[in-house]
């Protein structure tokens, strides 16, 4: 199976399983434990957590463990509105159309349910918020912003660098998804002046079940869940040692190889980007130059998407037609109707490749879909 879904998820990477394995096998002790077994697996954890920050250029004080992207979006999002409502700084939070669910469903909670103010702000047709018309939705009563540094689905990269700073004049907190970003495109916090940064590990070849939230030093966050009082008091619950053993290694690995690996995967995209597009009637969704390099999303006319998808399987090759994180739903993407893309009569595909893509796969991928395309168009596209 040739896999151009990475967005979806990633392979372990071998050397990521060797340094969960001690934890799997050998030391079973709670970090949270006073005696040598449990400062063991202690010890272990504040290595993962220095490997972390030194990846992002933060405190290790800073790093927290999670559950994953999903966890760490939603303490961000809510810890930080509950806290800032709490100091009686305002009830307002802004966010964007583009959002992953983990962040623009908690946003919405947070209005439906907590009695906050929700501005969405819609993207430009290339898939890309407009820097000011984000920081105009911002009020006196604005105590959060939450936008995400890449898309999930089209893969835009978005102007943190340009909203943090002004954010940070206005005491206004940022919290940023930057689980599609990391090892792909700068993810520079400080620059960012982001209060709170999102990450996972399943993304960059680590393993599934954890991730990180960056809360930075001074800041305050209501938790989630109360508990043990672990991680700074703000995620209580037992630390999943070889997960986040496996995680620190993941960043670690991930961000040495970045400067070799990004322009690798822009060469491959570019590839396999040419290959789909001699199947004519084809067309790169969002910004072709501000994107992750991995990230090929593409308009299909006459093309029904899922038919698509499943033609592609039957040959051998993992795509998607957008996010893999809702449970089975085929359901119009968010991201693309907030674009202007057309949906009728038109499928949409996204393909991306890896740590494991090579050049054979995407030709043998461009082919594959080609074939497809021509016979689901030769059969009324695949429409149901």
């Amino acid at each position: 199976m040739i896999n151009l879904d990475h967005a979806a998820t990633t392979p372990l990477e071998p050397a990521v399983l060797e340094a969960m394995r001690p934890w799997l096998t050998e030391s079973h002790g709670n970090p949270s434990s006073q005696h040598a077994l449990g400062q063991a697996a202690r010890a272990g954890v504040e290595r993962a957590r220095e490997q972390v920050a030194q990846a992002l250029a933060v405190d290790p004080l800073e790093v927290i463990f999670t559950s994953g992207g999903t966890e760490a979006d939603n303490a961000g999002v809510k810890g930080l509105a509950w806290a800032a409502r709490a100091a009686g700084r305002g009830q307002h939070v802004v966010t964007t159309a583009l959002e992953h669910h983990a962040v623009l469903e908690a946003c919405e909670w947070l209005a439906t349910h907590q009695g906050f103010a929700l501005t969405v702000v819609p993207p430009e047709r290339d898939g890309i918020v407009d820097p000011q018309r984000l920081l105009d939705a911002v009020t006196d009563d604005t105590v959060l912003v939450a936008a995400m540094a890449a898309n999930n689905e089209v893969g835009t990269l978005q102007p943190i660098a340009e909203i943090g700073p002004a954010l940070a004049e206005r005491g206004v907190a940022l919290h940023v998804d930057a689980v599609q970003a990391f090892g792909r495109s700068p993810v520079d916090i400080g620059a960012w002046q982001a209060t709170s940064v999102a990450l996972t590990a399943h993304k960059i070849n680590g393993p599934k079940g954890v991730g990180v939230w960056v809360l930075r030093r001074g800041a305050a966050a209501t938790p989630l869940s109360h508990g043990g009082g672990q991680e700074r008091g703000v995620r209580s619950g037992t630390l999943a040692v070889p997960l986040i053993a496996g995680c620190g290694e993941a960043i670690a690995r991930t961000a040495a190889r970045a400067e070799d690996e990004i322009p690798r995967l822009r060469r491959l995209r570019d590839r396999l980007l040419t290959g789909l597009e001699r199947a004519g009637g084809v067309r790169l969704n969002g910004c072709r130059d501000r994107r992750l390099p991995h990230n090929a999303h593409v308009a299909v006319d006459g093309v029904d998407g899922e038919a698509l998808l499943l033609a592609l399987d039957a040959a051998g090759v993992a795509a998607s037609t957008g996010s893999a994180c809702q449970s089975g739903a085929a359901e119009p993407s968010h991201v693309l109707a907030a674009m202007g893309a057309p949906l009728e009569g038109t499928g949409h595909l996204r393909l991306t490749c890896g740590l494991d893509t090579s050049e054979d796969d995407v030709d043998t991928a461009a082919t594959a879909f080609a074939a497809a395309v021509d016979r689901l168009r030769g059969a009324g596209g695949g429409f149901a």
